[in-house]
């Protein structure tokens, strides 16, 4: 099946159609998703300005992580099961937005680099939890994290206007 056939399958779908068909769910569903959004990007930002050594020099990186990462797991789940609504509603519309399809791209390497962080320089996190400056690949997810979720913010907020 191409991928214009899948949306327009997918936005014939009731709840699809409720939401696209509806003054209030769309604007409602954009909120939540905006707020988890937030919520999102900011504990990871945390997290991320930590490693680069700019705030929270007080924390320890495990520390910091283990309050902020349940935070961040909770409205990444938000955030991603409003998206798919909202995807739903219009979804032949942003299958062609180009702004949405980069959204996408950001997401699937910030998680990336997330990976990558997780099975090598936070293995050894217990070593330099207190360290500052943090090794240079932790500072570079960091760097690398935070260049992601602000192209995630940018071209999501882009694509209402394409």
């Amino acid at each position: 099946m191409a991928l214009q056939e899948s949306a327009a399958w997918i936005e014939a779908l009731p709840f699809a159609m409720a939401i696209a068909e509806s003054g209030w769910l769309f604007p409602a569903i954009e909120v939540v998703h905006v707020i988890a959004l937030t919520l999102v990007v900011g504990s990871i930002a945390m997290l991320d300005l930590r490693l680069l050594g700019v705030s929270r020099k007080d924390y320890g990186v495990l520390e910091l992580a283990a309050q902020t990462l349940p935070w961040t797991w909770g409205a990444f789940a938000t955030a991603l099961v409003s998206g798919l609504l909202m995807f739903a509603s219009a979804a032949t519309t942003y299958v062609d937005n180009l702004p949405f399809r980069i959204k996408l791209v950001l997401i699937a390497l910030a998680g990336l680099n997330m990976a990558v962080f997780h099975v090598s320089a936070y293995r050894t996190a217990h070593r330099w939890n207190h360290q500052l400056p943090t090794p240079v690949a932790a500072r570079i997810a960091g760097t690398f994290s935070l260049i992601f979720w602000i192209g995630v913010i940018f071209f999501g907020r882009w694509i209402g206007f394409v």
